[in-house]
Parts: C-alpha cells; sequence; structure tokens
C-alpha cells in the first residue's frame, strides 16, 4: 500500500515537473521580448498611435540624433520624448513607416542593447535611412527604452528593408 502511494506521488511529482519545464520554455525570451518592444514602436508610429510609442519608454527616456549638416559636420542633436510622442499622434497625411532589418539584441542581465538599422518612408516615399540604437533595461513592467541614438543619412543605404 505505501509503496502504491509512493509510486503515485512521484507520478505526480514528475508530471508537475514536466509542466513547470513546458511553462518556462514557453516564456518568451529576454531578446524575444525587446524584439516585440521595437516591433511595438514601429507598429505605432505606422499608426499614429502615441499611446502605443510611449508604452516602450520609461518616462525619463533620452533621444538623441547622430548627422551631418549641409556642410557636412557631424551633429548631435537631442530630442525630446515629448515631441516625439506628440508629433506621432498628431494627424499627418502620410504614415511614418520605418523599415527594419538586422536587428542584433544582446542582454546582459536587466540591460539590453538593439542595433536597429532602418529606412524611414513617409508613405512611399524614402526620407533616410541610419541605424538606431536602442537601450533598454529590465523594469517590473518588461523591458523599457531608457535611450535611443540613431544615425540619419540620405545616402549609402541598405537596400531592402
Amino acid at each position: 500500500m505505501k509503496e502504491r502511494i509512493r509510486i503515485k506521488i512521484s507520478a505526480i511529482l514528475l508530471c508537475i515537473l514536466c509542466l513547470t519545464a513546458v511553462s518556462a520554455s514557453a516564456q518568451p525570451s529576454d531578446k524575444e521580448q525587446v524584439l516585440k518592444q521595437i516591433e511595438t514602436l514601429f507598429d505605432g508610429m505606422r499608426a499614429g498611435d502615441s499611446s502605443k510609442v510611449a508604452q516602450v519608454f520609461t518616462p525619463d527616456a533620452t533621444i538623441h540624433s547622430i548627422f551631418r549638416d549641409r556642410e557636412g559636420k557631424v551633429q548631435f542633436r537631442a530630442g525630446s520624448l515629448n515631441a516625439f510622442k506628440n508629433a506621432v499622434g498628431t494627424p499627418h497625411d502620410q504614415i511614418w513607416d520605418e523599415r527594419v532589418a538586422n536587428i542584433k539584441v544582446n542582454v546582459d542581465g536587466d540591460m539590453a542593447v538593439a542595433w536597429v538599422p532602418y529606412s524611414f518612408y513617409l508613405g512611399d516615399n524614402f526620407s533616410h535611412c541610419g541605424v538606431n540604437s536602442f537601450q533598454f533595461m529590465k523594469t517590473p513592467k518588461g523591458w523599457k527604452a531608457i535611450s535611443i541614438v540613431d544615425t540619419r543619412r540620405r545616402t549609402n543605404c541598405v537596400e531592402d528593408l
């Protein structure tokens, strides 16, 4: 009798262990979660949905751009997260379509960095290209962008993004 109880308990424990392993493997990886945030950002931009864009960022996230001015001098400019969100949410005639490919994500504990080559289109018209460098942190609400630095140019762009 005691042997049967031990076998049943062992079988139940084995089932619980298997279910726990399946549940753990079904959880998206940190890299997948970061990629989902990047996808949410660009889907929000295409939809003109500033609330969708806002959910990707921490409230104090920073935005910067590196580009060359008309004289060819390298410029570094700080942007405003609030101004960006407002611009996304303000009705505009053309869809803001930031096409990305070859994204690379590296994770170390609660920090992640994503290297995101892009081509930006206003509707069907090419505007510029470059790379977004995202810095993310893992928060109680999931991965959130704390900083973006982008480059911008009109030539030497990757084709077919």
